[in-house]
């Protein structure tokens, strides 16, 4: 799995502003150092022990949402935070990890390509000063999931910072979120036209991606709604809830009453998103 990292680098008129330590000066204008706080987790330092005293908190991650993921394109992941210090911020990280071992290589994603770093907007408040924090993860499952879907489910936000005097702190459980593989579901309602009281048959298949192969393939066993909105109305009314076979594939009927609209709606697991087929209309004579 590719690796990103996301430094933050404060504008050099506010870093050199605040000073005191020449030392500090490089750090903070060198972007690199903030790879630094990655090995410094790493080493089994907790966090109250660390010699920086910034704090994190208000993270969010994808404004709250799960993040959804197909078998292509990349997803550009929203990511916002504050920190706070006594002496003020030079550098601040942030990525996505998963697992017991936040400096693992193997399991974290999330972070941003050379040219667009993380930007932070400095405050002074009360005994420190305050660091309002905004990024945007680039994932591209074909290329960070490609190994596994096992790698679907909770992730959690690790924030890193050094301070002014090159002084390291972390916290790797800020924020948490799910990443989920992406579903879709097809629908047919058949005969059409039909007459009243006759039986309709309602197929459909129900899909997820899948990161290891590259395509889309059937989930199987998983319980999905069949639901009717009447024509000239807006409201759904489930019908009955069946399960797909194991190649995803769905089947049932139901009595023709008055026209409208037939779809299934899939609402996602611990893994996967929730889906939607388009509606089929049913002409009922």
């Amino acid at each position: 799995m590719r690796i990103h990292t996301a430094p933050t680098v404060l504008s050099c008129a506010v870093v050199l502003s605040a000073l005191v330590l020449p030392g500090a000066a490089q750090a903070a204008e060198h972007p690199g150092a903030a790879t630094d706080l990655r090995a410094f987790a790493s080493r089994s330092v907790q966090p109250q022990d660390a010699l920086g005293g910034t704090t994190f908190k208000n993270g969010v991650v994808n404004k709250g949402k799960d993040i959804v993921l197909g078998v292509t394109g990349k997803k550009a992941v929203p990511v916002t935070f504050t920190a706070f210090d006594e002496e003020g911020v030079a550098i601040t990280q942030a990525f996505l990890w998963q697992g017991t071992d936040s400096s693992s290589t193997d399991t974290i994603t999330g972070g941003l390509e050379s040219d667009n770093y993380p930007v932070c907007t400095e405050t002074t408040v009360q005994d420190g000063y305050s660091y309002s924090c905004k990024t945007v993860f680039t994932i591209d499952p074909a290329v960070d999931f490609k190994d596994g879907n096992g790698t679907a489910g909770v992730w959690k936000l690790f924030l890193g910072a050094y301070d002014l005097y090159a002084n390291a702190s972390y916290d790797d459980d800020v924020a948490r979120t799910s990443i989920k593989r992406a579903a879709a579901l097809t629908v047919n309602a058949s005969p059409e036209p039909v007459k009243k009281g006759k039986t309709i048959t309602v197929t459909g298949k129900l899909t997820r991606a899948d990161w290891t192969t590259g395509k889309s393939s059937g989930y199987g066993n998983q319980p999905v709604k069949l639901q009717f909105r009447k024509n000239g109305t807006s409201t759904y009314t489930t019908l009955k809830t069946v399960r797909t076979s194991r190649t995803g594939a769905l089947s049932t009927t139901t009595k023709a009453g008055s026209d409208g609209f037939y779809r299934f709606v899939f609402a996602g697991t611990f893994t996967t998103g929730s889906a939607t087929a388009p509606h089929d209309f049913i002409d009922v004579r």
